[in-house]
């Protein structure tokens, strides 16, 4: 397996010592405990990561490579938002998977939604504010997944 070169890694992310999710695990406090982290599955993982970048502003953090040169295992940055990703299966814990939902807060929803519409990618929801508060839109990725992207913070 091959690191992406060029990838800063988890190294390259401060943790904050006042966040309590970091003192709660002081043997990594980048990679604290009780943090969701989505793992999807995609046919062709390669595409996935360019049109999560470009429609979608994630960053490549680590992206690990087979013998034949596909990507076996890639994670991904959005912020303080983290994905991780991999080919699909036919079996195993992630075989037969269909497609996934996404719910990832973003800052400024309207030019998160203009990026998304200029790099081409699939609204299916458009940019709206909702009865609970929130600001917020939805799109399809090449594979059918449901990414939302708006304010909604849960337990706040």
């Amino acid at each position: 397996m091959v690191e992406n070169p060029g990838s800063a890694g988890n190294a390259a992310i401060p943790a904050d010592p006042a966040d309590p999710a970091n003192r709660a695990n002081p043997v990594n406090p980048v990679n604290p405990v009780n943090r969701a982290y989505p793992a999807l599955t995609y046919r062709d993982p390669r595409v996935a990561v360019d049109f999560l970048e470009k429609a979608f502003g994630f960053e490549q953090r680590h992206v690990y490579e087979g013998e034949d040169g596909g990507i076996v295992h890639a994670e991904l940055r959005l912020g303080d938002a983290w994905i991780l990703l991999g080919p699909a299966a036919e079996s195993g814990p992630m075989g037969g998977l269909g497609p996934a939902a996404v719910y990832v807060v973003v800052a400024d929803p309207d030019a998160h939604h203009t990026r998304a519409v200029e790099t081409g990618a699939e609204i299916v929801m458009p940019l709206s504010d909702m009865d609970y508060g929130s600001r917020e839109y939805a799109a399809k990725d090449p594979e059918g997944n449901l990414w939302s992207f708006g304010t909604y913070r849960p337990g706040v």
